[in-house]
Formats: C-alpha cells, structure tokens, sequence
C-alpha cells in the first residue's frame, strides 16, 4: 500500500491505496467522486477525463501514484458558487447529453480543448478533438454544437474582460 496526496477539486487530500490502482478507481472508490465514469478499461471511450495540472487526461490509464501530487479537477469541481460552468450550461441549453455516460469526460474534453484553442474552434476542429471519445446514444452533433456555443461564449467573455 501506498501513501497518495494529491489536490482534487481544491481539496488536498490523502489516502493510501495499492501501487497498482488507477487514478479513475481512487478517484471514485476512495474519495466518492463518482461523475468520472469507466467506460471501457482499455482509454478508448473518454468517458473518465479529468484534468491533470491543466491536462486533459484519461484517468484510466493512469495510476494514482503517479497523480501524486498533482492537481487533479474533475466534473464535480467544474462549476462554481452553485453556476454551472460554460460548457456545462451550453450542453444542457444545446442538448449535448443523451444518457449522459459519456457526458462528464465530454465536458471536461471540451474545456480543456476551449483552453488550448480559445474562440477559435470550428466544427472540424472539435470533431477531431472529440476522436478520443465515444457517445454510444450518437448524439455528437449537439455535442459539436455545445461545445462551439460554450466556445463562443467563453471567448466573449475573455474579450469582455479584456476590455
């Protein structure tokens, strides 16, 4: 067993756990944070993204050992003083979940593809973007267009704060 401390959500936290547990499997058995979904065991379906220093990373095929120390933001640490964030407001207000498996690594996906690209995003662009996530209901059209409307919204915003 292992000692890991790393910050979640803001939050330090430790806990011990055995060398060979994934970080998705410390995330969602040790600290309940179960909004990061496993879809698939193999980090081919995105369903378990969460941020790692910034990163948008699969918590699938990382283990917690190696997030020590690290600054890890998951879905549940997304919105804010009880306001969704952005792209979360532009999922719901487009239809960009269906069941809503696939959703949380889709939104986390999405604002860290915002962060690297700002407003400048495109349809193709988010498309080839979404390649490491899989929506089983087929729904990436709304999901295109979320993420295009939460782009678009948060590049308003920075160009407003700006000024």
């Amino acid at each position: 067993m292992a000692k890991v401390a790393m910050t979640v959500n803001g939050r330090k936290v430790s806990r011990e756990c055995e060398d060979r547990t994934l970080l998705v499997h410390f995330l969602r058995d040790q600290l309940s944070l179960t909004g990061t979904h496993v879809g698939c065991d193999t980090s081919q379906c995105g369903a378990c993204v969460v941020h790692m220093d910034g990163k948008a990373v699969k918590s699938c095929s990382i283990l917690a050992a190696q997030a020590a120390g690290s600054e890890i933001l998951t879905i549940e640490g997304l919105a804010a003083n009880g306001e969704l964030h952005p792209v979360q407001a532009a999922f719901k207000a487009n239809h960009g979940l269906q069941c809503g498996f696939c959703t949380p690594g889709m939104v986390m996906t999405a604002v860290d593809m915002i962060n690297r690209h700002g407003g400048k995003l495109d349809e193709q662009t988010v498309r080839e973007n979404l390649e490491g996530n899989i929506c089983r209901c087929t729904g990436y059209h709304n999901i295109v267009k979320a993420i295009l409307a939460a782009a678009e919204e948060m590049g308003a915003a920075g160009r407003q704060a700006a000024e």
